[in-house]
């Protein structure tokens, strides 16, 4: 901003009765009635005295007002993009559930309003050997036991059965740990009051998955029979 108010106040200067009341070549004087034009503020003391001033000035009040656009254009898109604010525990848990192993990561939706139309989705990026010789490292899914939600209000526990058909199968946590795995998590949902799409990505590591622990229960029924979600022990692990 101060580099394009000495730009016309460069261009005010080279011309002597361009400006009134402007001594000539005074460049301080002709950038403060630069920095009063772009802000279209005008204190009375100088204004454009010739056709060349006049030009200057109609041009530097346009270039102020597509500044100023752009500027609040930007402004409003970063403070008005919704924030996910969807959570996620700290840790992932590997415990039995109806007889087969699973893997489950929990999730909590922290903001006020109430989400809905929510889609998760669970994957694994591992280093793969070929027949050749040659590491490569792919990203494979994880298959949900349920990977969507009309209605997110609290909390929501992704669940992935290893079995046969599971990337998973088979690996022991070294494996994983040698194979610096790393899951990904993703969350897509509608938020009902703002009516816009809100998006969560989070990543894990091996070390970061329990086994043989399960969560502890976050959600409680308050007074009046209202059901509560604490959210500090989204985390929290039994």
């Amino acid at each position: 901003m101060v580099l394009l108010n000495l730009v016309f106040a460069v261009l005010y200067v080279q011309q002597p009765d361009a400006v009134l009341n402007l001594r000539p070549y005074d460049v301080i004087g002709a950038m403060f009635f630069s920095l009063e034009t772009l802000a279209i503020v005008g204190y009375g003391g100088m204004a454009p005295s010739s056709t060349y001033g006049h030009t200057v000035a109609s041009i530097e009040i346009l270039t102020g007002m597509t500044f100023t656009a752009i500027f609040i254009g930007i402004l409003f898109v970063r403070f008005s993009r919704p924030q996910a604010r969807i959570l996620f525990a700290d840790v992932a848990v590997i415990t039995l559930n109806n007889g087969l192993p699973t893997l489950m990561l929990r999730i909590a939706n922290g903001r006020l309003t109430l989400l809905t139309h929510a889609l998760a989705r669970l994957s694994v990026l591992t280093a793969e050997t070929s027949p050749e010789g040659s590491v490569f490292r792919q990203v494979q899914d994880l298959k949900l036991v349920r990977d969507h939600m009309p209605i997110f209000p609290l909390t929501w526990t992704l669940m992935h059965v290893i079995d046969e058909t599971s990337p998973l199968f088979g690996l022991e946590p070294e494996a994983l740990e040698a194979g610096k795995a790393r899951f990904f998590v993703s969350v897509q949902a509608q938020d009902s009051a703002m009516g816009a799409t809100v998006h969560g990505l989070n990543t894990f590591l091996p070390s970061q998955v329990a086994y043989g622990k399960r969560y502890s229960d976050a959600v409680m029924v308050g007074d009046y029979g209202r059901i509560i979600t604490d959210i500090s022990w989204l985390s929290l692990i039994e």
